[in-house]
């Protein structure tokens, strides 16, 4: 069920991607939620993993959800053909190969999800070292999504 859930969102998004307005728009909407979810990625890094002597668990929590947010918010709309080049707020990372790695883009993409999405449950229990685990496989997620379709600067 949720293969199938996950195909008719890849394809949805594929189809909508018109929808979602002109390739440079996409590409700043895009970047734009991911510079949101990194702000709140680098959160929870001071408070958990670099000085956890200042972890507030209300701050860590709302951090958590917000990369959760983005984690859901169907960013699969804004990677319309033509995404791979074009400048939103700046030159585009995605690499051309995107479009021929939907099945391992929509792998990576549902592992994020799923590792986000627990990070936020994680989060709300206060319990620093659940936090720390989960943090990191939310940063695997993100470093096999990164290494599959971005290009290194």
């Amino acid at each position: 069920m949720k293969k199938k859930l996950t195909l008719a969102i890849l394809l949805a998004a594929t189809g909508t991607a018109a929808i979602a307005g002109p390739i440079e728009e996409q590409i700043r909407f895009r970047q734009s939620a991911y510079s949101f979810a990194a702000w709140n990625v680098q959160k929870i890094k001071n408070q958990v993993v670099d000085h956890p002597e200042t972890y507030n668990k209300d701050t860590v929590a709302a951090a958590a959800n917000a990369i959760a947010a983005v984690a859901n918010s169907g960013l699969g709309a804004l990677y319309g053909e033509g995404t791979d080049q074009g400048i939103g707020w700046k030159q585009t990372r995605l690499k051309p190969e995107f479009f021929q790695k939907k099945a391992e883009v929509t792998v990576a993409a549902n592992t994020f999800n799923e590792a986000a999405n627990e990070l936020a449950k994680v989060a709300a229990t206060g319990d620093v070292n659940l936090i720390k685990t989960q943090f990191g496989k939310v940063g695997e997620s993100c470093k096999g999504c990164h290494d599959l379709i971005r290009i290194k600067e």
